[in-house]
């Protein structure tokens, strides 16, 4: 928890800030963070991330029978909206639907935080571990959430949103589909062309927003594929892909000199067409997983930058449509 005479002068320097950057009255910007608290229980929650939990205990919050069965149900009530955002975006419904199962559980639990005290709190209060190898990613994710502050206060200003009243994550993301403000800023569109972007209770603006967030931020290709099952020969070292950022600079034909190929190389080689690929391995119930990856799949991380994540919400949307020779 910060000094009182600290959080008063960053307090300051913020709104300063974030009134010069976005033409917001300073009077305004402090009237209502005079409003926002620091919540301990953010500050716990942020601190234990599901994204730290092992594959094999991360997978069954997600890839269980309700989730999927309401995910069906989901895709058919709205298939003729999904479908024509599918053909103009490029991102498969049952990726939208995933997506959506997989932050709110299909709008749900869009989340019980004041989104204006989350925020507050990550951008004055971020957890500290005392770990000094931690300070520099601790300084950094603070800076992101003060930045985030200061988007939520514009995106009030430019969609007339009252902040104070909304409601998201212990982290500030917000809707059905869990954006931050400056992802709501940025890609979120008007789907039914009312004129406004409503991805809280209009389902038109948020499929077309996820998808376009997919298709600008992700560059989701359309009819690419995702991930596919490989298996390694005993005597292969191990492979090297440290952190979560994926970076595709590996081939199919590299990684098996490295002895690691398809578990179904026909449907992989139909997949392929000479695209990088990278490994990723999961710390799964029977042991190792080793998946090979593609484009879409790192379009998932631009949404969430955990490989648990991303392989989720990918196995959540092919259980979803059911059998599928591949990636999505």
């Amino acid at each position: 928890m910060p000094a009182p005479a600290d959080l008063a002068a960053a307090r300051a320097a913020f709104v300063r800030e974030t009134a010069q950057r976005f033409g917001i009255p300073a009077a305004q910007i402090e009237a209502t963070l005079a409003r926002a608290q620091i919540r301990e229980g953010v500050i716990r929650a942020m601190a234990r991330p599901a994204e730290a939990k092992p594959w094999r205990e991360y997978r069954p919050i997600f890839i269980q029978p309700k989730r999927i069965d309401d995910g069906r149900a989901f895709l058919e009530a709205h298939r003729a909206a999904l479908q024509r955002v599918e053909d103009r975006y490029g991102v498969p419904k049952e990726i939208i639907v995933a997506i959506l199962g997989v932050e709110t559980s299909y709008g749900r639990n869009q989340g019980n935080w004041p989104v204006l005290d989350a925020l507050y709190t990550l951008a004055f209060a971020y957890p500290r571990s005392g770990d000094p190898a931690r300070v520099e990613y601790e300084n950094r994710r603070q800076a992101f959430f003060r930045d985030e502050l200061a988007q939520l206060f514009a995106l009030g200003k430019e969609e007339g949103l009252d902040i104070t009243a909304l409601k998201g994550s212990y982290a500030g993301a917000m809707g059905w589909g869990q954006f931050m403000p400056s992802s709501y800023r940025q890609y979120a569109v008007d789907g039914d062309g009312d004129g406004r972007r409503d991805l809280f209770g209009d389902l038109d603006d948020v499929f077309a927003s996820v998808a376009n967030y997919f298709a600008k931020k992700g560059q989701w290709q359309r009819g690419g594929p995702v991930m596919a099952r490989a298996l390694r020969a005993r005597d292969a070292a191990a492979f090297a892909n440290p952190g979560n950022a994926v970076t595709l600079d590996q081939s199919l034909a590299g990684l098996q000199a490295q002895g690691y190929r398809a578990a179904d190389p026909a449907a992989v080689l139909h997949l392929d067409g000479g695209q990088p690929v990278t490994l990723i391995t999961l710390d799964g119930a029977d042991g190792p997983e080793y998946w090979i990856v593609y484009n879409n799949f790192r379009a998932i991380t631009a949404y969430n930058v955990s490989r648990l994540y991303a392989t989720a919400v990918y196995q959540l949307a092919q259980a979803i449509a059911g059998p599928r020779s591949g990636g999505a």
